[in-house]
């Protein structure tokens, strides 16, 4: 599987309104991400990164964190039938992960040492989208090693073997940020770093993804947990959909320092599940990671959503204590 040979329709597809058609592999292979039926695909970032698909543009799509950046990409690769591999670039991913090390082998019944290749030229070399998560927390030692292949045409130079090696027609770059290369301004992604303009420069189109609209969530967490499809259930789901959306007010404005992100509703639907509790769920999914000051506003967010307040079990456990003193 070499080649791209056959063109698929962007209107059906993935239900954008136009009459693009974009080139796609006719089988699927191992590294080609499962189609997630539920997923919504956001316009613009969706045109963007079939635009790296389709003429080799480097794709970087920006947002906070739970927006659903890298599960985009693997969904655009998923329709296409297109190998898609991802890279998460915490500090401890270094030079050598990416180009290769010289690693002792046993041929033969002998150690010898042969030079083990990296992800960058395993991946430069094949029909592969390459997906860099958390680019802009990377470590300038490896980003540097990652500019000369973001040109179009970029080779790569592998030093110790002294060999210069081409990217196949179809291998793809794509990377994923939570802030646009300005460092860790609103202090919520410590480790992130300052990145070179020489670097973002070499980015052909820059996305932005937001959180999705409620009904369009509140549809993914009922597709994730099909149990609560019941008008109860609904209700229910828009609720805790509306509870997020004020966490992210709350956030906006410097009242929270977290918020729930889509994937934290989808777990408090999933952990209610299980502790056949909404309340207990939802402490353990959300109130617990939030500062004790805090908490007095998300329980304000919780009745102003709910109707009831929202007793912690260990609070109501001290007060039968002091009632039965």
């Amino acid at each position: 599987m070499q080649e791209p040979t056959r063109m698929l329709s962007v209107r059906d597809a993935f239900g954008i309104d136009t009459d693009l058609e974009v080139p796609a592999f006719a089988e699927r292979c191992e590294h080609v991400p499962a189609i997630d039926a539920a997923y919504r695909f956001n316009p613009q970032a969706t045109l963007a990164i079939l635009a790296g698909f389709a003429h080799n543009r480097r794709v970087v799509v920006q947002g906070l964190h739970g927006t659903g950046k890298s599960t985009h990409i693997e969904q655009v690769a998923a329709r296409l039938n297109w190998p898609c591999v991802r890279v998460n670039l915490d500090g401890h991913i270094s030079r050598l992960d990416l180009v290769g090390k010289d690693a002792i082998v046993l041929e033969e019944g002998k150690q010898v040492t042969r030079f083990q290749e990296g992800i960058l030229p395993w991946a430069l070399q094949r029909p592969v989208a390459l997906v860099f998560d958390e680019y802009d927390a990377g470590r300038p030692d490896v980003m540097f090693v990652i500019q000369r292949v973001l040109e179009r045409d970029g080779s790569f130079t592998l030093l110790d073997q002294k060999k210069v090696l081409q990217p196949h027609a179809h291998f793809r770059l794509f990377a994923t940020m939570n802030t646009l290369g300005q460092g860790n301004l609103s202090g919520l992604y410590h480790g992130t770093q300052l990145l070179n303009h020489a670097q973002l420069d070499r980015w052909n189109l820059v996305t932005s993804l937001d959180y999705l609209p409620p009904a369009e969530e509140a549809a993914i967490v009922l597709a994730r947990v099909p149990q609560l499809a019941t008008p109860p259930g609904r209700e229910q789901v828009a609720a805790m959909v509306a509870l997020a959306a004020l966490t992210r007010k709350g956030f906006a404005v410097g009242d929270l320092s977290l918020l729930m992100s889509p994937r934290t509703v989808i777990t408090w639907a999933e952990n209610t599940q299980i502790f056949h509790d909404l309340r207990l769920a939802f402490e353990l999914s959300f109130l617990n990671k939030c500062e004790p000051a805090e908490r007095a506003i998300v329980a304000e967010y919780f009745q102003r959503c709910f109707g009831s307040e929202l007793a912690r079990h260990g609070e109501a456990a001290d007060a039968g204590l002091l009632q039965a003193h």
